[in-house]
């Protein structure tokens, strides 16, 4: 076994540990984040360089419980970002060089008009294939640049206001100025993602 063998290796073993089993997603996962530390040239993710790297997921399924168990980042450290666009995709940023990738997953030996179906849960036909073959087969690997607002970034909230509707409390310039009120997003469209109990 290589390096880069033992590597995968390894680092899948921390994303199962972390998730819980091992699926398709997790392969995906684990090797994007290995392919874009290593873009963005971070060594050691959990140690020495843990205060360089924010990472944007763009899912929130398997793959960004692989991603967080291997760069060590965190939505509650305000380290990893989870966009729910619903594709298997990630962006990796060096704050110290600010260099950035966004990795997409691609299976170019995949049939792209091939539809998957709740049906088909459990069957996990690609986890070991997504092992073995080459990065450049997987993935799309792009440099971006991303525009890291200090509200953005890792550390204490830099601001804290209160909804003029709700009362309750904004961080980090959250809110919505609307008609001379500071609101909170909810207050400001009129709609919530729950709604109160009867």
């Amino acid at each position: 076994m290589n390096a880069d063998q033992l590597e995968l290796k390894s680092c899948l073993e921390k994303a199962r540990g972390f998730h819980g089993d091992l699926c398709a997603g997790i392969v995906l996962g684990t090797r994007m984040a290995i392919l874009g530390l290593k873009a963005i040239g971070i060594e050691d993710p959990c140690g020495k360089d843990r205060k360089n790297i924010v990472v944007y997921t763009e899912i929130d399924r398997c793959a960004t419980d692989a991603i967080l168990a291997v760069t060590g980042c965190h939505p509650g450290k305000r380290t990893m970002k989870i966009l729910d666009y619903g594709k298997m995709a990630a962006t990796f940023i060096n704050l110290a060089t600010g260099k950035a990738v966004r990795i997409v997953a691609r299976d170019k030996q995949a049939d792209p008009k091939k539809e998957y179906s709740p049906d088909m849960a459990g069957q996990e036909p690609n986890t070991e294939r997504y092992t073995s073959v080459p990065a450049e087969d997987l993935f799309e690997v792009r440099e971006v640049e991303v525009d890291m607002r200090p509200e953005d970034m890792p550390g204490r909230p830099l601001r804290v206001v209160a909804c003029s509707v709700c009362g309750e409390g904004i961080l980090d310039m959250r809110e919505i100025v609307k008609d001379g009120r500071t609101l909170c997003k909810p207050c400001a469209e009129g709609r919530t993602y729950w709604r109160e109990k009867k």
